[in-house]
């Protein structure tokens, strides 16, 4: 079943949220636009990867009514194969118009929910989107801390300055730098644990912290390794955010 958050969100694309749409976007949009891309093989631009990623949470709020949490797909599945069918669908329109004629569209089964059927996610792909949620999580830290603290934690963590030169350049102490620090690593393992548990379908997939280096309920030793998983999320997913970006710009 899923937990109660995860139910939540659900409701609210149910309803037509639109703030609970944008979030999607906003979080997993790079991933499916580069997932579109890596399909499309050279056959569709730019701007067509753009309109289908749009299309794709289109055909979410369509299928989001039929989804059932017993059937046992991840919430990576689900954004895959619904990807998946509106590329394929956008194949087949331009093979009937090449050929002269109409096509109706193919509506979304629901093969996709079970465990098994459907698209089968490399390990690319899962791996993005869980650096997506990483990301997310790092974008409610900021908003909530403040501007100080999160500057630390940006330079310190995200940027790898050393905790002098951060004292030097804030014009404070090391200890106070590393008082500063750890209260917001505290608030990123908060709000990390509640992204995983929002974008969770399954079990497996809340586990997905731990697996990735990320210690969600951890012991002084794990601090370190937890920051730089972190980092090395969060590099990757700057560099996944430009390379949209240049490919928006043609």
């Amino acid at each position: 079943m899923l937990n109660t958050l995860t139910t939540s969100f659900v409701a609210r694309l149910r309803a037509r949220d639109e703030t609970a749409w944008y979030e999607l976007w906003e979080t997993f949009g790079p991933v499916l636009r580069a997932q579109l891309t890596k399909w499309g093989r050279g056959r569709v631009g730019s701007e067509t990867v753009r309109d289908l990623s749009q299309e794709t949470l289109a055909a979410l709020s369509d299928s989001i009514d039929h989804y059932d949490p017993s059937r046992g797909a991840r919430f990576s599945t689900w954004l895959l194969a619904i990807a998946k069918h509106v590329l394929g669908d956008e194949m087949d329109r331009r093979m009937a118009l090449k050929r002269g004629g109409g096509r109706r569209n193919v509506g979304l089964d629901e093969t996709w929910m079970r465990p098994g059927d459907g698209p089968s996610p490399d390990a690319d792909y899962e791996a993005a989107i869980f650096r997506a949620k990483v990301e997310a999580a790092i974008r409610m830290t900021e908003k909530e801390c403040d501007f100080v603290d999160f500057s630390i934690y940006q330079m310190r963590v995200l940027d790898g300055v050393p905790g002098k030169d951060v004292a030097t350049s804030l014009g404070m102490s090391e200890p106070t730098v590393s008082r500063r620090l750890t209260k917001v690593r505290s608030l990123m393992r908060a709000r990390l644990t509640e992204v995983i548990r929002l974008y969770s379908f399954t079990e497996e997939e809340a586990a997905e912290a731990e697996r990735n280096g990320l210690a969600l309920n951890p012991t002084k030793a794990d601090d370190a390794l937890f920051d730089e998983a972190i980092a090395e999320i969060y590099h990757k997913q700057q560099e996944l955010r430009r390379e949209d970006e240049a490919n928006a710009l043609g």
